[in-house]
Formats: structure tokens, sequence, C-alpha cells
């Protein structure tokens, strides 16, 4: 079967065929055919697959199989009419494929009106409104078409899609739907030709499944039934009366309620059902059967039906199925790396055979059981003692509530306890129709525990216990080691963490957030790191870089070129000086490695920035309107590499609302994405984010990060300053009159600007700098005013790098060193800061 415009077959399609042959042969159709659905998904553009086949009367086509996204979003239903005009039905009718797409469906839409003979629009209101349902026009929702959100969700999947449907052999068809006008090119299509014909192969004879079948009629208990059904049963033809109720009494006491939570109308809702359920024989022996049945809707003058069939459990617990179960789970565990992962993969591996209704997995740690993973996830389907220990994301239940699990731990034994048992309420509650406590023993000692509940009765095979036993050794060892990796791991990521800031600072003006992934690949401490350093006049750096190489000769190196570009920084230097100087000190290690670098100056006053890269991805830029840009220029090498290296600088212009991102190479590249398009994929994300929430924007763009490589990323939203600071500044000569000259200057600029009340203050401050500066100094000295709210900034630089210090005592014949002292009563604070090789003293008066 070839479908118009196939390719020939191309990779795709090559990896799809050996997935093909890979599909194990134990696996039942159902099993089969979900396993080919979700292979439609891997290797092509489809979003949902879905197969339909026909009903027992082949009147209807039935779903049997889906995998995707919720197919409601597309309006896919749960049944469609044999004879109806929807392309289901006329695909299964001519055996030719269809490929349509919305505008096709909205054409076309006035000579497909399938939704008034639709056999489940009474069960799905919402189907009129729909184009593959109902072949109505695209996102056209009608009125009681399901809530307001619903309608909204589908109007939006519906806007623009694909539909691919390819008949199996006469016997039903696959159904592919894919996002967009053009989701299925030559080689979707060649592939879904291919695993079209795989799936015909594996789709159940009608009605569905395997065994005996059976076709019960939900009003009225009248039940069709074949040879093989009554054999099952132990009941001649002769015997039959065709009433479901005839079936039923034959069954065990303790599974009738599962059972008739199956067969009793007033429980239904469509869907697949399966369940094991014991019968009597007329020898007085017990008989283990399996039921696997669908609810087709029903429609106008036809009642809703049970279809399915019934089979020997006995043939189909086989030891191979179980030894095939455990071989699955040690190839599990053998790729789960942490905790989470080992625990994950028992989850999978039980919960499905055993069909339990709850399975926890939890470490035992001193008299504690710190849980890791719960399923399902909620807490209210756990018993009350666990729910009051909930401290954070799973509960850590202390042992002494449970002195049965403490027994079973101590003893190493798995504990299997029937429905009605007498447990304390912390664990009769996560099993009340029985319960299995595995111990998991691991190098001598107990790593933890799983616990197993089902809320029917539930009978315990020697199959089962056969699985558990041998789930708990391998889980348990596993547990352990996995344990050891999660220790080694968080204390890698502890020492990374200690070598980067523990909290970035408060900026004038802006917002900034870091985050920090370390790689999962392996334990070794990774080089990437990240700064944020306030600097005088309302400058803020940003930097962001990676060394080299992960280990500790990278992570040891990533702090010293940290520390050293934050000194060369509030040293005052412009961003080209201060990477230069980096540069230069990583020459001078004579290390192997080198690094990377991007440093940012940014004036948080005028929105003004200038920037530097070393050899280091460029920064991004998301503006106010949601466009971005990501700053291309020129840039100098990386750090280490060349001694007499140039880094020039760029300029950035932020206005307020105004997003920059800077991070390092792990979150824009990998084997799978190069620099560009990994850059072009982020600009894109942050253009679609919410910059008011910079955090949730932060973990957003971490969501698709490569694991195999640490990730920086910082982010700073700029505000501007809502109350800019006044600024004046004057040079002082060195003449006999320079200190008189600094105190008319000030005097003339604080009338000025109104602040004469604190004159007698300041000019006594500036007096003693000034002269300080005169007396100790060398070069030029220069008085900077600055005038912010409530209060007024007064500072002397000069070229000494000599910090003053205050003097301890002073005496009567001491002839300096009071200066320092009438600075610091006049002022609220005073310090000095390094500028440029020499320094600034500066110092607050507060103005009433």
């Amino acid at each position: 079967m070839v479908s118009e415009g196939a390719a020939e077959p191309g990779t795709r399609t090559l990896r799809a065929e050996l997935a093909l042959k890979t599909l194990g042969g134990d696996l039942d159709p159902y099993e089969r055919l979900h396993a080919i659905l979700e292979q439609v998904l891997v290797f092509t553009s489809a979003t949902v697959a879905a197969v339909y086949l026909p009903d027992g009367e082949g009147q209807a086509l039935s779903l049997t199989a889906s995998a995707g996204v919720p197919r409601n979003l597309y309006g896919l239903s749960d049944s469609y009419p044999a004879a109806g005009t929807a392309p289901v039905a006329e695909t299964c009718r001519s055996g030719r494929p269809s490929w349509l797409v919305s505008t096709d469906l909205h054409e076309d839409a006035d000579a497909h009106p399938v939704a008034a003979d639709h056999p489940g629009a009474d069960a799905h209101p919402g189907a009129d409104a729909h184009p593959v349902a109902a072949d109505h026009p695209v996102g056209d929702v009608q009125e009681g078409a399901g809530p307001p959100e619903d309608a909204d969700i589908r109007r939006v999947r519906a806007e623009s899609f694909s539909l691919g449907v390819l008949p199996l052999r006469e016997r039903g068809c696959l159904v592919a739907v894919g996002d967009g006008t053009d989701a299925f090119d030559a080689e979707d299509r060649h592939c879904l030709d291919l695993l079209a014909e795989a799936a015909a192969g594996a789709a159940p004879a009608p009605p569905a499944g395997f065994g005996a079948s059976f076709d019960l009629a939900m009003d009225s208990g009248r039940v069709e039934v074949d040879d093989a059904l009554l054999e099952l049963f132990g009941i001649g033809q002769d015997d039959f009366d065709g009433r479901v109720e005839t079936l039923i009494a034959l069954t065990v006491p303790e599974d009738l309620p599962a059972l008739m939570s199956v067969v009793e109308a007033d429980h239904m809702s469509i869907g697949d059902r399966e369940l094991e359920f014991r019968i009597l024989q007329p020898s007085g022996e017990q008989r283990w059967l399996r039921l696997r049945g669908r609810i087709l809707p029903g429609g106008e003058n036809r009642p809703a039906r049970l279809v399915g069939t019934v089979a020997d459990a006995s043939t189909l617990r086989t030891g191979r199925g179980d030894v095939a179960r455990i071989q699955r789970l040690a190839a599990a565990l053998a790729t789960a790396g942490t905790v989470r992962d080992v625990s994950q993969a028992v989850v999978t591996a039980l919960r499905k055979p055993l069909r339990a209704d709850r399975i926890a997995l939890a470490e035992l740690e001193g008299d504690r059981l710190v849980v890791t993973v719960l399923d399902p996830p909620q807490p209210e389907v756990w018993p009350e003692v666990w729910r009051s220990e909930w401290r954070s994301e799973w509960p850590d239940a202390p042992v002494r509530t449970m002195p049965t699990l403490a027994t079973a731990l101590r003893e190493g034994r798995a504990g299997i306890w029937p429905a009605g048992a007498h447990l304390e309420p912390a664990l009769a509650d996560v099993g009340p129709g029985g319960l299995a406590v595995l111990p998991l023993p691991a190098g001598g000692r107990m790593a933890g525990a799983c616990l197993i509940g089902w809320d029917s009765p539930h009978d315990f095979g020697p199959e089962e216990r056969a699985l558990l036993t041998a789930a708990s050794g391998l889980a348990g060892q596993a547990l352990m080691r996995a344990h050891a990796f999660d220790a080694e791991h968080e204390l890698v990521g502890m020492l990374q963490r200690t070598l980067l800031p523990r909290r970035l600072p408060q900026l004038p003006g802006a917002v900034a957030v870091a985050r920090y992934l370390p790689t999962t690949a392996g334990l070794e401490v990774g080089g990437d790191w990240y700064d944020v350093i306030p600097l005088p006049d309302n400058h803020v750096a940003l930097v962001i870089g990676d060394v080299q190489g992960h280990n500790a000769g990278a992570a040891t190196l990533m702090g010293q070129m940290r520390t050293a570009l934050r000194a060369y920084a509030v040293e005052g230097h412009p961003p080209d000086v201060v990477v230069s100087h980096a540069n230069r000190l990583l020459m001078d290690m004579e290390t192997d490695l080198f690094a990377t670098c991007c440093y940012v100056d940014i004036d948080m006053e005028e929105g003004s920035a200038w920037y530097v890269r070393a050899g280091h991805i460029p920064p991004v830029l998301r503006h106010p309107n949601g466009s971005t840009e990501i700053s291309e220029s020129e840039g100098g090498p990386p750090l280490g590499v060349v001694m007499q290296a140039d880094f020039p600088m760029s300029p950035l212009r932020l206005t307020p609302g105004t997003v920059l991102a800077l991070t390092t190479d792990g979150l824009v590249e990998s084997a799978d994405i190069d620099v560009e398009d990994g850059l072009d994929q982020l600009a894109a994300e942050l253009s679609a984010a919410d910059p008011a929430h910079l955090g949730v924007v932060a973990d957003t763009l971490l969501g698709g990060a490569n694991r195999d490589d640490d990730v920086a990323l910082l982010l700073i939203r700029y505000d501007g300053m809502a109350l800019r600071p006044q600024r004046e500044n004057w040079s002082v000569w060195r003449v006999p009159q320079a200190v008189g000259q600094a105190r008319r200057y000030t005097r003339r600029v604080l009338r000025r600007w109104g602040a004469d009340s604190v004159s007698d203050s300041v000019l006594l401050v500036v007096s003693e700098l000034v002269t300080n500066a005169l007396v100790h100094t060398d070069g030029r000295v220069r008085l900077d005013l600055t005038l912010l709210a409530d209060r007024l900034r007064v500072s002397v630089a000069d070229s000494s790098p000599r910090t003053p210090v205050k003097p301890t005592v002073i005496g009567w014949e001491a002839t300096g060193g009071r200066g320092i002292l009438l600075v610091e009563a006049m002022s609220s604070a005073w310090g000095t800061v390094p500028v440029s090789g020499g320094k600034q003293v500066w110092a607050e008066i507060p103005i009433e």
C-alpha cells in the first residue's frame, strides 16, 4: 500500500522498520497495537494516532486504541457510522488513504453532515461542533460543545491541522492528526504506510482482543456469546438463556464487586475495561478468567454495548511473561542513575502487571521512611498519617507508626496481607483489598521498602509472589547504587554552588535572577559561572563565563577567574580593561585550560551599556514590545589563549522593560543543535515569556537545557531608576587656595540644589577630604557631589590606593589624624572604594 506522493524510504522510515522488528513476540494484540501507535508519534509529525475497527455487527467503526495528546482536542470520537460520510468511514469503504487539512474539512462541511447520525452524539454533545467528528468548519464551536475553556482549547487546536486516514486491509483504518496544514510530508506518508501495514497485522480480530467473545446490551442485560465463552464458563449451549446474570452467578463472591463495576450500566463510562476474576467450575474448582472489553456508545434506538473477549488467565500468566517483565525491569534499573529514576522504573514495571491501585517506594533513613515516588501522586488517596507527614513534595513517614512494616523490614521477607487483614491504619488504608510490603535488601542492609495496595479484594497467585520477590532484590541493589550516585552528585552540586554567588544583590532600577544546572552526565564539577557586581555611580557589571573542561581544575580556575573579574571591576576599569587584565592573569597561571566570558557594564541611570565578549556567545535582548535581538558584534579570543589580545567594546541600549539574557553554551548547543539555531530558539522562547515574572522565565528557558553540559543563565530586567541622582564634579588644582575654591564651589552647588540646611556639615567634610588628598597624595584630585532623595554624597578621588585609617587614640600633642574623626562625626556613613589605580573616599550626609 503506497499513498500518493510517497517517497523512497528515508532515514525515519528505516528507523521505524527497525523499531517494528524489536517488538517482543510475547505482546498481546492490544499491547502490540499501542506500541505501533506510539511509533507513529515518534517517527512522524502526528500528535494523535488512533485505530478504528468495525464492531461485531459491522454497523459502526469503534475506537480500539489511541496514543498522543487527548483526541477530543481534534474532535476524534469513540465511534462513527460505517455507512456515514466521515473521512474514517469513507476510507474504510474505499480502501484508499485520505489526506485532508482543516481547509478541506471547511470546504466539505456541507457534504459531510455526520454529526446527526453519529452513534456517540448522545455521549459527546460537543461532537456536533468539531471538524473531524462532525465535519464542521474549523474552530466553529457551537453552544453546548462543552465548557468555555474546553471550547477555547479546541478552537486553538483546530485552527490548523492535517488529517491522514489509512485503511487497514479493509478491516478498519489508522487515523493520524498533526498540527499545521502541511504536517505530513512525503517521508511522513511513506512511514505511515509502513506503520499502517504493521497495525493491520496487529489489530485484534472483531469484536476486540483475543479469546472467547461477547456482546452485552447494557440496558437489557442480554448478551451474545460464542461457543468458546460458554466452554470457559462450563455451560452447555442448551443451558444458556442469554442473560448476563447467568454468567455472573458463577463468579466467586469476593470478585463480584470488581466484575459488577464493569457490567453495571449505572457505573459505566466510555472507554476500555480489563480485569481478572474467578469463577466456580462444575467440579468445584476455581478458574481465573481475564475480561477485556470496550464500551460502545449508544445511538438513536440503540443501547450502549460492552463488547470484548474473555480468556483463560492461566494461559496468559506464563512463566515466560514474568521472566520478560523481570528482564525489562533489570534493563531499566541498569540505566537508572538517581533514586527517583529507580523508583519510577519499579512503579512502571509493577503497577500494570499487578493491576495495583497504589504503589509507594521509599528509602529507609534511620527510623524514617523517606518516600521517593508515589503513584498516584495525589495526597488525598493516601492514608491520613501519611498526609500529616507531608513536609515537601513527598511524605516522610515514621516507621514507628507502622509496626507491621517495621517487622517486615527487620525480618527482610516480603509480607502479603489479603483483604480484611488486621493492620494499622497507616498500612490498611494503602491496600484495603490487599497489601504487599516488599523490603528492598542491598549489601547486608535494608535500602528501603515498596508498598503495593489494591482497593478491590485481590488474590495473590504464585506468579505474582515470584515477580514481587525478584523485583525486590533488583530494586534494593539499584536503590543503593542510586543513593550513592545522588550523594556524590549532591556533593558535586554543593561544591559548585559554593563557588557561585549565594544571592544576587538588589539593583537600582533593575531586577536580576540567575540559575545554574549541573550536568547529569557523570559526577565532575563544571566550570560555568555568573556574577552581578554593583559598581559606583549606579553602574552594574554582569559576568557570565565558562571554563574549559569538567573537573576539579576547571572548578578551581572558575573560582579564580570570578574573583579576578570582580576585583578588576570594582577598581573602576572599563569593560575592555577588566577583561584584558583577566586574560593576562590567566596567561600568567600557565594552565592548559582556557575560559570564555561575556562582561557587561550597565549605567542604570542612563540605560546605556557596554559589553565585551571573550570567545563567548552574545547577549540576547528582549525589547518591551516582545521583539528580540541577538547582539552580534566583534569579540575577542577566549581568555588564556593570546597574551596581547584586543577585546573591543560594543554598545547596548536598554529602555525600561528590556530583558537582557546571558547564558553559557550548554543551553543553546548540543549534539542535535548548533549554536546559531540554539540562540534563535532561546530568542523565540524569551519573546513568548512574560518578563513580569523573571524567575518563571528563567525556569522556562532551562526546561529544554542540554543536561550533558552544565548551564548558567543570568537574566536582568531593566526598569529604569524612578529617581535619578543629581551630580556635579570639580577638578581640584594643587594651588594654595585649592581648599577654599572647593568650598566655594560646593556652596554654589548646594544653593542651586536647595540643600543649604546642611551646608555647614557638607563644607566641613569637603574641607577635610580635599585637604587629606592634597597633603597625602600626588596627582589629580577630583571632588564629586551627588544628591539622591534625602542623602547628599561627597566623594574625593585621588591617585593613591592607600586607604585612610581612623586613629584609635589622639593625644593633645598630635598634629594630625582628627580629619577622619570629623568626617565620621558629620556623616551618617563613610568609606573608600578603589578607582582606576587610586581610591575614592566618600561620606554621606542626610538632608532633613
